[in-house]
């Protein structure tokens, strides 16, 4: 049998680098999803949010740039390992979903043992970005790696993978809150439940893109779960995430010019509701994407605490 190794996954970017790389290296590259970098930001932007809340009040320090890129990197090393250890889990299930049924090792482009290999070479990059904090961030995010081993099972077995997906995502903000601060607070914690209503509602709606599929193989999700109401409980979700947002600038004792940002960054959480159509799976895809900018809305916003 011929293996087509440029086998393209549905939700890529239909032009990407990752089309141009050698034919060999493209299975690994889209195993960890290099050709979909949305996951890259999701992960990177709360390690930024958790950074720039640690900074209001004090300004910004050439040591915090250093950090945000050790937050870049790692991000990227992990979400590939992540998503390489979802697809080693789940690629039985993917090669009978339309949307995924492309994904290396549910095609057979990548064997199991390369699969586990490519994952080791990925957690030992974010392994060495991780000791170079200091030591509380270390614990602290050696602590996600529950969160990570037990994330592929949580749609097997509850309605709201999406909640789990959230606490897993967000671990960032603690991780570098604790690594600008030395310490655990009320403001961090405030965040990072904002930012886990903040993956509710923008992975409710990546999720409708496979309910039917779902359906059918007996995957649950809060797509599924919600159904013709998902647009209210989205709209929920991020009506809590910006009250939340709201009382970690009250706690953090931010100065007025923060309320600007902050505004933008609502407007453009509710504009997402706006346009949701759950019938829509390319829209739900956009609109998925468009959380990259809501993040950095909200990274701005906290920045412009730290800088004023």
């Amino acid at each position: 049998m011929q293996l087509n190794f440029d086998r393209r996954v549905a939700d890529s970017l239909p032009t990407s680098w990752v089309d141009r790389a050698p034919l060999a290296l493209r299975p690994y590259l889209r195993l960890a999803r290099y050709d979909r970098p949305i996951g890259f930001w999701l992960l990177a932007l709360p390690c930024w949010m958790g950074l720039m809340l640690a900074r209001i009040g004090d300004g910004i320090a050439p040591y915090d740039i250093w950090l945000a890129f050790l937050f870049a990197i790692g991000a990227i090393a992990m979400r590939g390992a992540g998503c390489t250890y979802n697809d080693i889990i789940d690629r039985e299930l993917d090669a009978r979903v339309a949307r995924t049924a492309e994904r290396p090792l549910a095609a057979g482009t990548v064997s199991l043992k390369q699969a586990w290999a490519f994952l080791s070479g990925q957690a030992l990059v974010g392994l060495i970005v991780l000791v170079q904090l200091p030591l509380i961030a270390i614990l602290v995010g050696l602590t996600a790696l529950l969160l990570v081993a037990a994330y592929p099972f949580m749609k097997r077995i509850t309605w709201w993978p999406q909640a789990w997906l959230g606490l897993t995502f967000n671990w960032g903000i603690p991780v570098a809150y604790t690594a600008a601060t030395g310490r655990i607070d009320a403001a961090m914690i405030v965040l990072y439940v904002a930012a886990v209503f903040w993956t509710l509602g923008y992975d409710t709606i990546y999720a409708h893109q496979d309910a039917e599929d779902d359906a059918l193989v007996g995957v649950k999700s809060t797509a599924r779960l919600f159904g013709e109401n998902s647009q209210f409980w989205v709209a929920g979700f991020y009506g809590a995430n910006a009250i939340l947002v709201a009382l970690v600038i009250w706690l953090s004792r931010a100065e007025p010019w923060i309320v600007i940002p902050f505004t933008l960054y609502t407007a453009h959480l509710f504009n997402q509701v706006r346009r949701l159509d759950i019938s829509d799976g390319p829209r739900c895809l956009d609109l998925f994407k468009a959380n990259r900018t809501t993040g950095l809305l909200l990274v701005a916003t906290l920045l412009t605490g730290a800088v004023f």
